[in-house]
């Protein structure tokens, strides 16, 4: 992958289950070291961000969450979970390699983002933030098999099977639960013994394919040996630490759950989707074998393994909640990807994307809580949508009872959450993928940001209801938008594509007046935008001073060229600022930048006296080589300074021309040719007569002042920035018309060239003399 960057690019890192390690090499021409990376402004900073499942979005993030180490394998920490995301400041040289220890398969994102805050989204007429080229490898290693793991495959993976099934008392398994309901209890045991001695982990892995209530593994069948005798006994203390993740393997720094399996089994209460990794280590094993102390012990075991599953339709510990699969429904004449759900449900009509919750919600509880029931909504986000927003909206018309709580690939609960709304003061409004909008008591209404893609639970908790009258109704919609709020009025969604080109994502491409990820932040006020539209629009009426001396002195052509540069900026600004569009904005921008350079490069040939047929062929050139220009990149800083070489050069072509012309005037008769010292003294003559008649054709007091304008107007031109540019760039055009003005004023109407001119001759006055005397009586 390579491009430059300008303003974001993604890239999906589809990781398989079997992957081993991946590397990435990125490299880039940005120049930060350490020191001068803490100076750099976070708008201007460029940034390379990764997150799992979806696209990451440091818009969102707090400024100290962005590390200013490097991108690379000490560094990295963990980040799996739809929340989690990490950022590090673009660097020159970065190569990191991530184990399978690490991060875990699956779908991840990486961003490069060049600079990040509100104004990132604001639209700008010329961005002056300097842009980056990177170029990045990304290669992914594999193990042969699925039952080997680590980052050099030398790790045996034991997958827990279910061979062999026994019978058992359901009590016993869920203890303290009406189990009147369960239908779908998974219950395996494994026969054969794992033995291992003191400190030497035993990694098992176990598939959880659906949304399951728990998930309980049992060590049994405990015993100890003595290697190599096989003798076996009691051991003094014997512990078998357990480390369970999902998704990687664990660790003793990185886990999920842990505990001593000998004293209590490991209980996961809702767990995710996916593939989970339990690594059982021993310790504290000893034992005396004849009075000699034996370093030799091994602990024997059989692991139990057990997987509730609630009937279609139930869910939670008891299977006594509601649990509705929602159906997508894809919306008329909308971006790819937005649609809305409705419960499969016989209940609700689908004729609307509002479902009302009391037909559907769940009339009691198990829990301890007894004034409390869950209702649980899933719903399945495709392929490629990641950069899709989930918009959950609830309204009534007395005081919402309920409580949302979002968990992605597994069911949620009050432990066990990604995203969550209670009410006003108790909601996720923290989390960085997470915002609310004038949430109330009646209404409910945020989004949860570039969502992974995969299996999403809401569970809805409702609190007491028998104060509630019959015929209230809570009303709910879900669906999935690819900007949050529509922009918020303030700009247009955009949807791109990510570098590989398989998955899309969206974005606010917000006005001149605001900003964010949802265009909500006023960067401009609307008096200060009223100002800057001013200065941009009436600047340009600077252009009636070149165009008013060109008109007077009969110079029509370039009378045209001022007066059509003056009215096309004045047009382009009005259609930046949202005034009024007369044309497409891409028209007007390039008739802006064409006409300018026209008029900066007109200037300077008509400071020339070479004949028209000369200078028509001069502006032809000049014509072909600005549009050019004007058609790509037009706004770079580095055209200012083309256009006043192809100025100069047109200014110095013109001269060459006057001065070959007098060359060319000159009568060279045979004698003057093979006298080359007088031919070269005539050519010494006229070429300083030449370089005389120039110093005589401009006033040099207009020359000087033109040059201040037109320093001056390139001085603007550099400093202009997305915050300062509407102040910059009004007197740019003030000054660079005033210094078209000042050149053309210092250019002499009329020259007497004394020097060519000769005088009377003697004889021919005295011939009319003596005429006039013999013409006397």
């Amino acid at each position: 992958m390579s491009g430059r960057l300008i303003c974001v690019t993604y890239e999906v890192l589809d990781l398989p289950a079997w992957f081993s390690s991946v590397s990435i090499t990125v490299q880039s021409d940005v120049d930060l070291d350490a020191k001068s990376i803490s100076k750099v402004p976070k708008s201007t900073l460029p940034l390379i961000c990764i997150r799992d499942g979806s696209p990451p979005l440091p818009d969102v993030l707090n400024s100290s969450l962005i590390e200013l180490g490097s991108f690379s394998n000490g560094s990295f920490q963990r980040i799996q979970g739809p929340q989690n995301v990490q950022c590090y400041p673009m660097q020159r040289n970065i190569t990191a390699t991530l184990t399978n220890e690490q991060i875990s398969p699956g779908v991840w994102y990486l961003g490069l983002f060049n600079g990040i805050g509100p104004t990132r989204t604001q639209s700008k007429m010329i961005i002056r933030s300097p842009s980056y080229s990177f170029s990045a490898n990304i290669s992914v290693e594999g193990c042969a098999t699925s039952t080997m793991w680590g980052q050099y495959c030398n790790q045996t993976i034991d997958p827990f099977s279910c061979s062999q099934a026994y019978s058992y008392n359901p009590t016993e398994i869920f203890s303290g639960a009406n189990l009147q309901t369960i239908q779908n209890v998974v219950s395996c045991k494994t026969f054969e013994s794992y033995c291992h001695g003191e400190g030497e982990p035993k990694v098992y892995a176990l598939e959880v394919l659906g949304i399951a209530e728990q998930l309980k593994i049992v060590a049994a069948n405990v015993s100890f040996t003595a290697a190599p005798t096989n003798s076996t006994g009691n051991a003094s203390v014997a512990n078998l630490l357990y480390f369970a993740r999902h998704g990687a393997m664990p660790s003793m720094a990185l886990y999920d759950y842990s505990g001593d399996m000998s004293k209590a089994p490991l209980i996961i209460r809702k767990p995710k989707v996916g593939r989970w990794f339990v690594t059982i280590l021993p310790t504290n094993l000893s034992k005396e074998v004849g009075g000699i102390q034996n370093t030799n012990m091994q602990v024997c075991y059989s692991i139990t393994w057990q997987l509730l599953n609630c009937p279609v339709g139930k869910a939670g510990l008891n299977c006594s909640s509601e649990k509705y699969m929602l159906q997508t429904v894809l919306r008329r004449d909308s971006t790819p990807f937005e649609s809305y759900y409705l419960p499969l449900s016989g209940k609700v009509s689908p004729d609307s994307a509002d479902f009302p919750l009391e037909p559907l919600s769940s009339n009691s509880s198990y829990s301890n809580e007894t004034d409390t029931s869950w209702t649980y909504f899933l719903l399945n986000i495709p392929r490629g949508a990641a950069g899709g927003n989930i918009h959950i909206r609830m309204t009534s018309d007395v005081k919402i009872i309920y409580e949302i709580y979002a968990r992605y690939g597994g069911l949620p609960s009050l432990d066990s959450w990604d995203y969550y709304y209670a009410n006003r003061t108790r909601s996720s409004d923290g989390s960085m993928f997470f915002t609310s909008y004038n949430s109330t008591e009646e209404k409910i209404d945020f989004y949860i940001l570039y969502v992974k893609e995969g299996t999403w639970t809401f569970g809805l908790r409702s609190l007491n209801t028998t104060t509630i009258p019959s015929n209230d109704q809570t009303v709910m919609s879900v669906s999935v938008e690819r900007c949050p709020k529509r922009c918020s009025s303030h700009g247009a969604c955009k949807v791109a594509l990510d570098a590989s080109g398989l998955a899309s994502y969206s974005f606010c491409s917000c006005d001149r007046t605001h900003g964010g990820f949802d265009c909500s932040i006023e960067i401009v006020s609307h008096q200060g935008h009223i100002w800057q539209s001013i200065a941009l629009i009436g600047s340009n009426a600077a252009a009636i001073l070149p165009a008013y001396w060109a008109l007077r002195h009969k110079a029509f052509a370039e009378w045209v060229i001022f007066t059509s540069s003056g009215i096309s900026s004045g047009l382009y600004h009005a259609c930046d600022v949202g005034t009024w569009c007369a044309l497409s904005f891409g028209v007007l921008q390039f008739m802006d930048f064409w006409l300018s350079f026209m008029a900066v490069v007109s200037t300077f040939i008509y400071l020339t006296t070479i004949d028209e047929v000369s200078k028509r062929a001069i502006h032809t050139v000049v014509a072909i080589l600005t549009a050019l220009m004007a058609i790509t990149k037009a706004t770079r800083s580095s055209n200012i300074i083309l256009v006043m070489a192809i100025g100069a050069l047109g200014l110095l072509i013109g001269w060459l021309v006057e001065f070959s012309t007098n060359l060319r005037s000159l009568s060279f008769s045979r004698g003057f040719c093979l006298n080359v010292p007088t031919r070269w003294e005539t050519i010494g003559a006229q070429l300083s007569n030449f370089v005389k008649a120039l110093l005589r054709r401009f006033r040099w007091g207009f020359v000087l002042a033109g040059f201040s304008a037109l320093a001056m107007a390139a001085i603007s031109w550099k400093l202009e920035s997305s915050e300062s540019y509407w102040i910059w760039h009004s007197l740019w055009h003030v000054t660079i018309y005033t210094s078209s003005f000042l050149f053309l004023c210092s250019k002499v109407d009329k020259i007497i060239n004394s020097e060519n001119q000769t005088t009377p001759d003697g004889n021919y006055g005295l011939t009319r003399q003596d005429s006039f005397s013999r013409a006397e009586p």
